[in-house]
C-alpha cells in the first residue's frame, strides 16, 4: 500500500480545504441561526437556505459529486470525480469535519449510496428519472430498509412484502430509522423487502424503487437521535401499505437485494468512517484550543496532566483509525469489497468508538459549555454514538471478524457471512 495520496487527491484536498475555510467555518453560526429560526416558526422541515447557497458555489469550484466512483460513473453515463475509495476517503474525512457540510458537495448519505446503487443496478430509465436529477442536486432520496418488529441487524429478518400482481409489485411494510425521510425535497425511496419467503436465506429479498408521492406511502413520525431531531433531514417511522409500483422499478431482479445491498454497504462504510475521523479531528482541536485558554488551579487546563495524557491518547486513536479505514479503501480497490470483509467489519467497529471517546474527552475539557451547543461537540457526540448502530452494531461486525479468524484455524468460522446490517 502506498501511503501518499495521488496528485489529484491533493489537488482536491487543498479546494476542499480552502473552501471549508472560506464558506464552511463561517457559515456555522449561520446555520445554527436559521434552525432556531426556522422552529421558532415553526418551520423545521424547511431546506436551510445556508447551505442551498452555497451549492452553486461548490459546483462552480468543481468540487460536486465528488464521491462517485470511476465504475458507477461509467455505467451510468454520469460523471463526478471519478476517485477510487482510497482516493475520495481523505474528501469525506474533511467534509466530515462539520455535519452539515457534506450535503453543500451533494456527498451526503443516504443520497450518496442510493445514487451509487441507481448508477450500478438501475436501468437506463430509472437513471434517467431518478439518478439525473439526484446528481444534480435537484431532488434527495432515502433508504428504507430498517423495521422495529425485527432485530434489523439481521437484514435476512427483514419482513416487509414486495409481491408481484401483474404488471406491478405492491408493497407492504413498517419501516423506522428511515434518514431523509422527513425531507421535503425526499422524491425516491430505495427500499428492501421480500419478494419470495420459501427462497433460500439470501434470495429472499429484494430491492426496489418507490416514487415518495406514491399512493400508500404513510410517515408516522420523525425520531430524535439523543434530543435531535435531525431537521430538515430527519429519521422517520413510516408504513408501506398496499403502494403499488411498475415492475421495471425492481433492481436488478428479484431476489438481489443482498448482492446490492453489499455493493451499497461497502463504499457507504469507508464516508462514514472517514466523516467520523474528520468529526474526532474537529474536536481534538477544539480540545486543544479551549485547554490552552482555560486556567484551573493556578494552570491552563492543558497543563493538566490529564488533559496532556488525553490529548496524546487523541492523536494515536485518530491516527490509528485513519490507517486502517485508508487500507479497508485501498483493499477495496485493489480486490473487492469481498476481500475486504474483515477491514471494513473493523473500520466500523474502530471509527465510531473512537470517535465518541475523542469526543468525549473534548466535551471535558469544555467543561459545562461541552454539553449545549454553544459548541459543535454535543451534536458531534450523538452522531458519532448513533453510527455505532448504523449500517450494523458493533456486536455483529465483531462476531463476524472473530468468526473470520477462526476460520484460519478450523473450519468454524470459514464459511461465515458478511453483515448486511443496519441498525434497529
Amino acid at each position: 500500500m502506498d501511503f501518499d495520496y495521488s496528485p489529484k487527491t491533493k489537488d482536491l484536498q487543498q479546494r476542499l480545504l480552502k473552501f471549508m475555510d472560506d464558506h464552511i467555518y463561517p457559515a456555522e453560526k449561520e446555520y445554527a441561526d436559521e434552525m432556531q429560526a426556522n422552529t421558532a416558526a415553526g418551520k423545521r422541515w424547511t431546506p436551510l437556505q445556508t447551505i442551498e447557497k452555497l451549492k452553486p458555489k461548490a459546483q462552480a469550484a468543481g468540487l460536486w459529486n465528488l464521491f462517485l466512483p470511476v465504475d458507477s460513473a461509467e455505467a451510468s453515463g454520469y460523471h463526478g470525480a471519478g476517485l477510487t475509495n482510497q482516493e475520495y476517503a481523505p474528501l469525506a474525512e474533511i467534509m466530515g469535519r462539520v455535519p452539515w457540510a457534506s450535503e453543500v458537495f451533494n456527498c451526503s448519505a443516504p443520497d450518496t449510496g442510493n445514487m451509487e446503487t441507481i448508477a450500478r443496478y438501475g436501468s437506463a430509465e430509472l437513471k434517467e428519472r431518478w439518478l439525473k436529477p439526484l446528481l444534480e442536486g435537484k431532488i434527495r432520496s432515502a433508504f428504507a430498509m430498517t423495521e422495529p418488529e425485527v432485530a434489523s441487524s439481521d437484514a435476512t429478518n427483514i419482513c416487509t412484502r414486495i409481491e408481484r400482481q401483474g404488471d406491478e409489485y405492491v408493497i407492504n411494510g413498517h419501516k423506522w430509522w428511515i434518514s431523509g425521510a422527513g425531507d421535503p425535497r425526499c422524491q425516491v425511496f430505495i427500499t428492501m423487502g421480500k419478494t419470495d419467503p420459501e427462497a433460500a436465506k439470501h434470495s429472499q429479498q429484494s430491492m426496489i424503487i418507490i416514487p415518495a408521492d406514491a399512493k400508500g406511502i404513510r410517515i408516522a413520525r420523525p425520531l430524535n437521535v439523543m434530543g435531535y431531531d435531525d431537521a430538515p433531514h430527519g429519521h422517520m417511522e413510516m408504513y408501506f401499505e398496499n403502494v403499488r409500483v411498475p415492475v421495471g422499478n425492481i433492481l436488478l431482479g428479484e431476489g438481489r437485494g443482498f448482492e446490492i445491498a453489499q455493493g451499497r454497504l461497502g463504499p457507504g462504510r469507508i464516508h462514514h468512517c472517514m466523516r467520523l475521523i474528520g468529526l474526532a479531528e474537529r474536536a481534538l482541536e477544539l480540545m486543544c484550543k479551549r485547554a490552552s485558554s482555560r486556567v484551573a488551579f493556578g494552570k491552563s487546563v492543558a497543563q493538566q496532566t490529564v488533559t496532556q495524557e488525553r490529548i496524546a491518547e487523541a492523536r494515536c486513536k485518530i491516527d490509528m483509525a485513519r490507517l486502517l479505514t485508508l487500507k479497508a479503501a485501498w483493499l477495496m480497490d485493489v480486490a473487492g469489497n469481498k476481500v475486504a470483509r474483515t477491514e471494513i467489519a473493523m473500520i466500523k467497529v474502530v471509527a465510531p468508538s473512537m470517535a465518541c471517546q475523542v469526543i468525549d474527552w473534548a466535551m471535558q475539557v469544555h467543561g459545562g459549555g461541552g454539553m449545549c451547543d454553544d459548541f459543535p461537540l454535543a451534536y458531534a457526540y450523538a452522531a458519532a454514538r448513533t453510527l455505532r448502530f448504523a449500517d450494523g452494531p458493533d456486536e455483529v461486525h465483531r462476531n463476524a471478524i472473530a468468526k473470520w479468524e477462526l476460520g484460519k484455524y478450523g473450519s468454524y468460522g470459514k464459511n461465515a457471512e458478511v453483515p448486511i446490517t443496519r441498525g434497529g
